[in-house]
């Protein structure tokens, strides 16, 4: 009998062990307590408080203030953000409610309607209604005068006069319904963004940062500073001009890019007096506010961390433990101690602030070298967002590789992983990445884990850089003989979003597994994502616009094959990777099956199932690499065997017979099809006809244990994506199955001894998987694959010598 004082030991574990993994997490959390889990609990409990106190006309009232059609879209624009839409029946509630009323007179009021609105994306239902409101909007912005560019509560005779004669807290949120306008289509006149640019740089602190009203030595609040980071990368985006473009209307894309001062004091501001504990400079006052508005400086900017500080997890590993059992958030100041608008306010922070990172922007120093086009990826980025199928909220963010160094190979790559794709750019060779002995360790690590890189050469004619990112390639894989290489016209990024000509839009790759994991354009495309406007200036020259466009076209291609249009949360990428070392003896050991069909193909693949195993139900696993052939007296040492392959392949007649005994003295074989390659599975099914004559693989019934298993998961109910079928030359498109997955089996004496997905799992296993990959999503390839080894384990077979 295979295994039998290995079974002892894992009845033990299975019963004995199931509180390790729990405290296993925790330590791996960046901040004490902060789990995505519950941040999304908490997100999740706030929806269910304010939809409890929505009225049964759709709205929702507040205790002071009067505000009550700010109120209903305050919490309206919450639900909306943290995940509900125009469908759910809440949703759909309050927008009839915000439809039914005439146009706010308060500032307040009428920017945060618009931003329900147009955040709602209900067709077109509201086009004419948000061209109104915005109009209403930029004729109360005061015109003349001391406060030139800013709002008061209401309209004003337009020098001021109307109530209170202008602070930086209206004039936010002013600028933040103009924004999700323009967003919505709707234009804005670039003269109303002029003026709120002459304002906040005019009425700057001394010290960099803002206050509510004033300007000189006035005393700085965060709550007040986060809104000028955020509202003047709102106008910068806003105010782009293409006077570097010539009259061919191509742009100089090796010009120089100049910072904004003001912006860049603010930012420091900001990193001198972060505290995610309190809104600095209020006496505690106005925190829930403040976190809004942070999480606004924080994802509009692209930075992650304000000085040394991690945003987001320090203020929600703050914040979370304040929520009531009720759900509602209360804080301290005037409107932010209602629970309708404390809840909304920390909603707001925590799910647009859990926003998938897509895009990480490497730093890798070398002066500016990295950052020649300093908003490319934000405003490509920006631009994703807005397309249908992906994520309503994306965001991108720039990673210093410095604080990586003398960090662990594997915490370092851990830390890229919190994006899915990596952005390197530059006009010459990365030099950082070259010196540093570590670099090209930790960009393999992250290629292993899962991430993705797309790089792209800054000006055109850089050979610097191509040359530089080819050595950079031979070293992350010495003795490999991996090298960018043109890709085929019929690869699958050419039609993963928006049908592409190879020979317009050359892209280079190299290939790691299941799929090309780095992508590099020789083409400046960055320099076309820098010139994207959500609204073009006047009179754009027409090349130009189509330049944009089909650079644009490029990096979502790219986007959309590296990700499927489905990027982790910011707190979620890292649940199988992050581990201490691999742990050298254990219970469980499973052989890789070696043949001729890319037997390697996700070689990180059942490494990340054992790491998963190890904290599912606490049991040492040997994470080592146990490869082993099939004619090989060493496939008795193992319990299960592990198969895997993407290409045709033929077994020898004594491997097949070895595995016959094999399985017969009650081992198992697990397998799958990487990608859902049609060759392996051909190759597969002809194998076990011969393994098995007259008895052919068959469906595992959809009640069948391994559907529901304890101490496993219950995966009655998995998501299944398959490539639509489509004409060949049609974008990228696949249809979502949900049910228990489609798993076959041999049964040998009322056992599966054989268990087989011709649908992906391995490559999901490594976060490999394409646009184009026929399986199951990662999460869910983790519990089937965890229920077929525990199914496994579990057996009692009968013993025959």
């Amino acid at each position: 009998m295979i295994g039998h004082s290995w079974r002892r030991g894992i009845v033990l574990a299975l019963t004995g062990s199931l509180l390790a993994p729990a405290a296993a997490v925790a330590q791996n959390q960046p901040e004490a307590g902060l789990s995505e889990e519950a941040v999304l609990r908490s997100i999740e409990r706030a929806q269910k408080f304010l939809i409890r106190r929505q009225g049964g006309d759709g709205s929702w009232s507040a205790g002071q203030g009067g505000y009550g059609v700010g109120v209903s879209s305050l919490a309206l624009l919450a639900l909306i953000n943290s995940g509900l839409t125009a469908n759910d029946r809440n949703v759909q509630l309050g927008l009839d409610h915000l439809r039914s009323l005439p146009p706010p007179a308060r500032t307040y009021e009428l920017a945060l309607m618009i931003m329900a609105l147009a955040d709602a994306k209900d067709g077109t239902r509201d086009t004419a209604r948000l061209l109104a409101l915005a109009q209403k909007l930029e004729d109360m912005q005061i015109k003349a005068g001391a406060n030139t560019g800013s709002w008061a509560y209401t309209a004003s005779d337009g020098v001021g006069g109307g109530f209170g004669d202008g602070d930086r807290s209206n004039a936010q949120y002013a600028v933040l319904g103009l924004h999700a306008a323009v967003q919505a289509g709707v234009p804005v006149s670039r003269a109303t963004w002029e003026r709120v640019r002459h304002h906040w740089t005019t009425q700057q602190s001394t010290d960099g940062g803002w206050a509510y009203a004033g300007g000189g030595n006035t005393n700085s609040t965060g709550s007040m500073t986060v809104a000028g980071i955020a509202t003047l990368t709102i106008v910068n985006m806003m105010l782009r001009d293409d006077a570097d473009v010539g009259p061919d209307g191509r742009p100089d894309c090796c010009g120089e890019q100049r910072a904004d001062p003001h912006l860049d004091k603010g930012l420091r501001w900001l990193a001198r007096r972060f505290d995610h504990r309190s809104n600095p400079g209020t006496g505690g006052r106005w925190y829930l506010y403040y976190l809004y508005g942070l999480e606004r400086a924080g994802r509009l900017s692209g930075r992650r961390f304000f000085g040394e500080h991690d945003w987001y997890r320090a203020a929600a590993s703050h914040v979370v433990p304040k929520q009531s059992v009720q759900g509602y958030f209360r804080g301290v100041g005037v409107m932010e101690n209602d629970e309708v608008v404390g809840t909304s306010l920390s909603l707001l922070f925590l799910s647009k602030g859990l926003a998938p990172v897509l895009i990480n922007k490497l730093d890798y120093g070398d002066g500016g070298n990295w950052n020649l086009h300093p908003h490319d990826v934000r405003n490509l980025v920006e631009h994703i967002t807005g397309l249908e199928k992906w994520p309503r909220l994306l965001t991108s963010q720039v990673v210093d590789m410095s604080r990586l160094r003398g960090e662990p190979v594997a915490e370092a790559a851990a830390v890229l992983r919190q994006s899915p794709i990596l952005y390197i750019s530059g006009k010459d060779a990365p030099l950082p990445l070259l010196d540093e002995p570590q670099a090209a360790a930790i960009l393999r690590e992250y290629i292993n884990q899962g991430g993705f890189i797309f790089a792209v050469a800054n000006c055109e004619e850089s050979s610097g850089f191509h040359d530089g990112l080819q050595e950079l390639v031979r070293r992350m894989y010495p003795g490999e003989n991996r090298e960018l290489a043109p890709l085929p016209p019929g690869h699958e990024v050419y039609k993963a979003e928006y049908p592409l000509v190879a020979s317009e839009t050359p892209l280079w790759g190299v290939d790691f597994g299941c799929r090309t994991a780095i992508i590099y354009s020789p083409a400046d495309v960055a320099c076309y994502w820098e010139r994207w406007m959500a609204q073009p200036p006047p009179n754009r020259h027409p090349e130009l616009g189509k330049a944009v466009r089909r650079a644009m076209m490029v990096g979502v291609n790219v986007a959309a094959y590296a990700t499927g249009r489905e990027p982790p949360t910011k707190l979620g990428a890292e649940v199988l990777i992050r581990q201490d070392g691999d742990i050298p003896r254990g219970f469980l050991e499973i052989g890789k099956v070696v043949h001729g069909g890319g037997w390697n193909t996700a070689p990180q693949a059942l490494r990340n199932l054992l790491l998963a195993l190890n904290r599912t139900v606490g049991l040492a696993a040997t994470t080592e690499d146990r490869r082993v052939a099939l004619n090989s007296p060493d496939v008795f040492r193992y319990p299960v065997l592990y198969m895997h392959g993407r290409t045709r392949f033929q077994l020898q007649p004594d491997e097949i017979e070895q595995l016959r005994k094999y399985l017969e003295r009650g081992g198992v074989l697990f397998a799958d099809s990487c990608c859902g390659s049609k060759h392996f599975d051909e190759s597969f099914r002809d194998f076990v006809r011969e393994l098995s004559p007259g008895k052919p693989l068959a469906r595992i019934p959809d009640d069948h244990e391994i559907m529901q298993l304890e101490p496993g998961f219950d995966i009655r109910r998995v998501e299944r994506r398959e490539p639509a079928a489509a004409d060949p030359g049609a974008p990228l498109d696949r249809t979502v199955r949900r049910g228990p997955p489609f798993l076959e089996g041999i049964d040998l004496g009322g056992r599966y001894a054989v268990v087989y997905s011709k649908y992906d799992i391995s490559c999901a296993l490594e976060r490999q998987a394409s646009v184009a990959c026929a399986g199951y999503p990662h999460e869910d390839a983790v519990k089937i694959a965890i229920n077929v080894i525990l199914y496994a384990m579990m057996q009692n077979p009968s013993a025959a010598e």
